[in-house]
């Protein structure tokens, strides 16, 4: 991805970035944690008011924050043809043993979003529980995970769970050297 001109630099708040998980959080860490690292990504929104489907380029990079007791990462895209940044957002999550769940908190600038989301392993996937802007429900998939690959994608119901739309695809492939040898 084009370099930002925005971006001039290196910043890094002390205190935010970790090494690795805290100790005493156990297993649990690394639902997430084994997406740390750096990932490219290929992504596709579909239901355009206009019918078409708009596709994009980008990178996602996780990272261990506040201790190790929290994760965070940073989305960023182009849409296909275009060298200008058109997506940028992070998301906080963190494991929090009450509810024996994630708490993640997504935060879109460029769209003026924040949305909040319940996340829990079912089955072979991960799978984020919230809401849509209009307030239908809305799930978030990590799914086919490999060391090196996943798919996310992005669900929404409009009838009570009956029937369940893809508004939003993506496949990410972990970044040049990360990759597993002869995988």
């Amino acid at each position: 991805m084009a370099d930002d001109s925005k971006m001039t630099g290196t910043w890094s708040i002390k205190g935010l970035g970790a090494t690795g998980p805290d100790p005493s959080t156990g297993e649990k860490m690394m639902l997430f944690g084994q997406f740390v690292g750096d990932w490219d990504i290929v992504q596709a929104w579909y239901r355009q008011p206009d019918g078409t489907l708009v596709k994009m380029r980008g990178e996602v990079h996780f990272g261990w924050i506040l201790g190790g007791t929290a994760i965070q990462d940073v989305w960023m895209g182009c849409q296909e043809g275009s060298q200008k940044v058109t997506l940028y957002g992070t998301t906080v999550r963190f494991y929090d043993s009450k509810i024996d769940a994630w708490r993640s908190t997504w935060i879109s600038p460029f769209k003026g979003l924040v949305k909040t989301f319940i996340a829990r392993k079912v089955g072979d996937e991960i799978v984020l529980e919230g809401r849509t802007v209009e307030g239908h429900p809305e799930k978030w998939i990590f799914s086919e995970i490999t060391r090196d690959s996943f798919r996310w994608r992005s669900e929404e119901t409009r009838d009570g769970g009956k029937t369940w739309l893809l508004t939003e695809e993506m496949h990410i492939r972990r970044a040049g050297e990360g990759r597993a040898k002869d995988r």
